[in-house]
């Protein structure tokens, strides 16, 4: 039981301080009638049917089959870390940089394992994780908090994909350079005369005595492209990025999302992560109750008011982008500094983006004895990337 609350705490952390704030919130101002309209709605509906088909994306192994499919035509080092890292910036788009980052770093450290180049694991792993916290910015979905402020602000999908273009651009092209220079164009014959599927069976399962993972419990192997679920998920994703755009009402997406799953496959409604969207709502009962406080609304204003590009940045290092994002935007009205700050602010250490804790833990796993090594690789990368892109936020704004 001890271990369970042990592992609860340092799993759901920003959950439980969002819980305490909201709670010593509650005593500065009683609940009453207003508390109704501190949830923004639409933001946790979307968040829930989102999270809801992307978990169900993962069970059928649609990512990992990808991943396998474009491994085939990898013949150079080079080309294996340009494909690991097209995945994961161009997934993070679609599914965020936390699934992005939770299904392709597994994937990549066994693929690196295969192709016998385990002393680059750092250095991959490392522009992993930046080009899952770089691409997820360009989109509403790409992450939690974009879809908070896509649905706070109305801002069309075009504009918001206009604000961000640039800093995604930029780091895609730096990524590429970063890896053209460190990583030579060595033969790979590791993958020669392997199909998707042998691939993916080397990497999902390699041993058939341990447990089998959700993608072959849910389909089998040989279920192509995870068979008719994922045409239905297709579908439904279809639907939720159409009522993000404010094409569809909000009620179709909830409904067609959630019948879709119960009969697809209902387990995916245990694989979502529900922490996000309960901290959300903690969020939004201390923000709400907060500005009822004059004194404290007058001082959050002014702070942030001043600088919300450079704050967000910071703030974001300190407590994570999303955080800050749903606290900052309750004292501050300026969306297009603060998009781009709490969106670059990802960059930075590694608790600037929780996804980067992903990438983390994947790796201490793995290496345990070289996890200190990783976490210094990964600052020295990642502050790199923020500096450019927060020079480059500074000539455009």
């Amino acid at each position: 039981m001890r271990q369970r609350v042990l592992t609860f705490m340092r799993s759901e952390t920003i959950l439980i301080v969002a819980s305490i704030l909201a709670l010593i919130s509650c005593f500065i101002v009683p609940p009453d009638g207003q508390y109704g309209g501190y949830v923004h709605v639409s933001t946790i509906a979307q968040l829930i049917c989102l999270m809801l088909v992307v978990a169900g994306f993962q069970r059928i192994g649609v990512f990992r089959i990808i991943g396998a499919s474009l491994l085939r035509r990898v013949h150079t080092a080079r080309g294996l870390v340009l494909t690991l890292l097209s995945l994961t910036f161009i997934s993070s788009m679609f599914i965020t940089n936390d699934v992005a980052l939770l299904t392709f770093v597994p994937f990549g450290l066994a693929v690196l394992t295969m192709a016998r180049m385990e002393d680059k694991a750092i250095i991959v792993c490392a522009l992993m994780t930046v080009a899952a916290n770089t691409g997820s910015m360009l989109t509403p979905i790409g992450n939690a908090h974009n879809l908070y402020f896509k649905a706070l602000t109305s801002i069309s999908t075009g504009r918001f994909l206009e604000i961000m273009a640039p800093y995604s651009a930029l780091s895609a092209v730096l990524l590429v350079i970063v890896t053209a220079v460190v990583f030579r164009g060595r033969k790979i014959t590791e993958f020669e005369g392997m199909d998707s599927k042998g691939i993916e069976r080397r990497v999902l399962a390699p041993d058939a005595s341990r447990a089998q993972p959700d993608e072959i419990k849910v389909t089998g192997y040989g279920a192509g492209y995870g068979g008719w679920r994922a045409i239905v998920y297709t579908a439904v994703f279809l639907v939720c990025v159409l009522t993000v755009s404010d094409l569809i009402p909000l009620w179709v997406m909830c409904v067609v999302t959630v019948v879709a799953m119960l009969v697809c496959d209902r387990r995916s409604f245990l694989h979502a992560d529900w922490g996000l969207p309960l901290t959300f709502i903690m969020f939004f009962i201390f923000i709400g109750n907060m500005k009822r406080v004059p004194e404290f609304c007058a001082i959050a204003q002014a702070f942030v008011g001043q600088h919300p590009l450079e704050v967000s940045i910071i703030s974001s290092q300190v407590i994570s982008n999303v955080p800050t994002s749903l606290l900052l935007s309750g004292f501050c009205d300026q969306w297009v500094p603060l998009i781009i700050g709490t969106n670059i602010g990802g960059m930075g250490t590694l608790i600037a983006s929780m996804a980067s804790l992903i990438t983390y833990k994947n790796y201490a796993r793995a290496y345990p004895h070289k996890k200190s090594r990783y976490l210094a690789m990964y600052t020295v990368v990642s502050v790199l990337f923020l500096l450019l892109l927060y020079l480059l936020a500074l000539i455009i704004e």
